[in-house]
């Protein structure tokens, strides 16, 4: 699975979607570019800076998930956000991050499961994921019925993004997932967050997802965010085109 917006070289792709959300995969993959440029999923600082700057204060306690060897926290060092912690759960990829920047003793690096923060509740004044979820759920078979697994997957980690946020923080999801696909997620109630959603990009569209600690959700997104514990919708019947030179394709595609 090739996901969109990916820049720097193409590394080797795994031959299942589910392995990326193996560790040994990543830990691999990251062995294999060890002196490579750094791998930005869904866009590089520059193409949504003016939606994340409003968001920040030079003062913040940034806590950036799933780091990989994006320049994003390096990049908002640069921007004048000097305090960004980053983890991974690959040791590979953190203990090269932490020799590439080694020369900026404010940004740190750590091993971290994003499902098990190491942190205090009420660490982080902001937590920044970008791609961390879609890798996560990048096994699902089907994105409008996601599994029990990923459902599960998913709370876990904003179950611990909501923990380590301070009252008042802010919750950043960069992604490719669409509304109809990923405000479910978000819009529980117990995460105790308001939720807007914003795209960026040039031609292909990605979508950011702001969330704010101790703001409520609307009753829209509520009814939205009960979706995701309704039974699974029934297969429908296959739908087959006409044998004629005047189809009509788009009544054929289940959606």
């Amino acid at each position: 699975m090739a996901f969109p917006g990916a820049s720097g070289s193409l590394p080797k792709l795994p031959e299942q979607n589910c392995e990326y959300r193996e560790v040994q995969y990543w830990d691999q993959r990251y062995r294999d570019a060890a002196d490579s440029a750094p791998y930005e999923w869904f866009g590089d600082f520059s193409s949504f800076r003016d939606l994340l700057d409003p968001e920040l204060r030079p003062e913040d306690r940034i806590l950036v998930l799933g780091c990989g060897n994006s320049a994003l926290s390096y990049e908002l060092f640069l921007e004048g956000f000097p305090d960004v912690t980053s983890v991974d759960y690959s040791s590979v990829v953190v203990a090269a991050m932490q020799a590439r920047y080694a020369h900026v003793p404010t940004l740190r690096w750590e091993t971290m499961d994003v499902r098990a923060l190491g942190f205090p509740s009420d660490s982080f004044n902001v937590v920044l994921e970008k791609g961390t979820l879609d890798a996560l759920l990048a096994g699902e078979q089907d994105p409008w019925t996601v599994s029990s697994e990923g459902i599960h997957t998913v709370d876990q980690v904003l179950s611990e993004v909501s923990r380590v946020l301070v009252p008042g923080g802010r919750f950043i999801s960069l992604t490719s997932a669409a509304p109809h696909f990923r405000t479910r997620h978000y819009a529980q109630a117990h995460y105790s967050w308001s939720l807007r959603h914003a795209t960026y990009g040039n031609g292909f569209h990605f979508h950011l997802y702001l969330m704010h600690k101790g703001k409520e959700l609307s009753v829209a997104q509520l009814a939205l965010g009960a979706q995701i514990h309704s039974p699974p919708r029934p297969p429908t019947s296959p739908c087959f085109l006409q044998d004629s030179d005047h189809e009509d394709f788009l009544s054929a595609i289940q959606l």
